[in-house]
């Protein structure tokens, strides 16, 4: 398995990139746990040109607009036995924005989405 990018984020993703003028070639998106939040784990989100020893890596092809584009999503390997599954979309609705995590690892999560615990 691996962690899921859904249309929706990595669209979203793209136009980060695109308003920060990054390199789709040489950025990555970096997802990963830490601990805190109400739930004892928080997820990371980070885009970055550094990639480290162990990191485990996808490449999501997908299309804004009919034009195929491609970016890589990277993740620690300790954060990876906490997200194994994971879906990341992006929600665009009227009680709010932003990237939402479903994690199939997680036993508890907090009421805002942001943390969980497992």
């Amino acid at each position: 398995m691996a962690v899921i990018i859904t249309d929706s984020a990595a669209r979203e993703i793209n136009n980060i990139m695109g308003q920060q003028e990054l390199n789709s070639e040489k950025t990555h998106l970096r997802v990963g746990v830490k601990g805190g939040g109400c739930s004892g784990f928080s997820y990371i989100l980070d885009l970055t040109e550094t990639k480290k020893e162990g990191d485990e890596q996808w490449d999501y092809d997908f299309e804004v607009e009919g034009e195929k584009s491609t970016f890589s999503v990277i993740c620690d390997p300790k954060s990876y036995l906490y997200l194994n599954g994971t879906t990341v979309d992006f929600k665009d609705e009227v009680m709010g924005r932003g990237f939402v995590f479903e994690n199939p690892n997680a036993n508890n999560t907090c009421g805002c989405g942001s943390s969980f615990n497992a």
